[in-house]
C-alpha cells in the first residue's frame, strides 16, 4: 500500500513523493498506476537504497530516473535535471523519492513555484508536510527562487 512508504505524500492526482520505497513497496506503486519513478537519493548508502532500483522498476515495466542529489550540497544543476525530467514526463504519473523525502518534496515545491507558477504558500506546501529545511537547504531554496536563469 503507497501509504505505508516513508512519508508518502499525494501531490497531485499524476505526481505523488515519499521516502526510500522498499522492494516489494515498488509493485504498490506500478500497481497505483505510475509510469515514472525519480530518485534524487543516493545508491550508495545500503539503509536508503535499493540493491538494484533501476533493474527492479524497469522490470515492473515502469521508467527510471535518477538524479543523485547529495543531501549537504543540492545543485542548481541537480534541480535543472529535475526539472527536465519533469517535463518530459508531463502527463505520466510520476512517483519522486529519496531517502525521507526531504529532497523530492522540496524539488518538487521549487518545480510547483518556478516551473507551474503557482503561490509559494501552496507551492511549498508539500514540503513543509515533511520538513523544515535546516540552514544548506533553505539557502538552496532561496538561491533558486531568486535565479532568473530557472
Amino acid at each position: 500500500m503507497l501509504t505505508d512508504i516513508k512519508n508518502y505524500t499525494q501531490v497531485t492526482e499524476l505526481i505523488s513523493s515519499a521516502g526510500q520505497p522498499l522492494e516489494e513497496q515498488l509493485k504498490s506503486i506500478r500497481d497505483a498506476g505510475f509510469e515514472l519513478v525519480i530518485n534524487l537519493g543516493m545508491h550508495n548508502n545500503p539503509e536508503y537504497s535499493l540493491k538494484d532500483e533501476p533493474g527492479s522498476v524497469i522490470a515492473l515495466g515502469m521508467e527510471y530516473i535518477h538524479i543523485p542529489v547529495v543531501f549537504e550540497a543540492p545543485s542548481r544543476q541537480n534541480l535543472l535535471d529535475f526539472f527536465e525530467a519533469m517535463e518530459d514526463g508531463r502527463g505520466k504519473k510520476i512517483f519522486v523519492h529519496c531517502a525521507m523525502n526531504m529532497r523530492a518534496s522540496t524539488f518538487i515545491s521549487l518545480y510547483n513555484e518556478i516551473r507551474l507558477c503557482q503561490p509559494r504558500d501552496i507551492a511549498f506546501n508539500v514540503m513543509h508536510r515533511i520538513w523544515e529545511p535546516n540552514a544548506v537547504w533553505q539557502t538552496f531554496i532561496d538561491t533558486m527562487l531568486a535565479d532568473p536563469g530557472l
